[in-house]
């Protein structure tokens, strides 16, 4: 598990490869990832946005934006959480992905962007 903090919100990353989904004979990976947001601050925050920046070793560089996280825009009080799971495609079998949340605090409308920490995506037979 690789994490980060940002003003108060901690971001927890975890990830498997999903063997029952993949075809590495047709250069198919398929990776979950199961996010954990967690509010340790003193104010109420918005989750409004996401940007991940997704690295798949010997193809190109990919960049996926939008609101919210799978059709949410969660609002997390002080210490709540808000937990998701989400894929990811890879032709190689060996990426990484990172990126930010826009964050709003409720109080006082001030934004701010929540790293999402950097973790890698490596399909068993990579790593020998």
């Amino acid at each position: 598990m690789v994490t980060e903090i940002t003003e108060g919100v901690k971001v927890s990353i975890e990830t498997e490869y999903q063997p029952d989904y993949s075809d590495p004979s047709q250069n198919h990976y398929v990776f979950t990832y199961h996010v954990t947001i967690e509010n340790n601050s003193h104010f109420t925050v918005k989750l409004l946005r996401r940007h991940w920046k997704i690295v798949d070793a010997g193809y190109p560089f990919r960049e996926v934006e939008g609101e919210g996280v799978i059709g949410k825009q969660p609002m997390l009080e002080p210490q709540q959480q808000h937990q998701y799971v989400s894929g990811c495609n890879l032709k190689s079998g060996l990426g990484k992905m990172k990126g930010t949340f826009l964050m709003e605090r409720i109080t006082d409308g001030k934004q701010f962007h929540a790293i999402i920490p950097e973790f890698t995506l490596i399909a068993p037979y990579r790593s020998n």
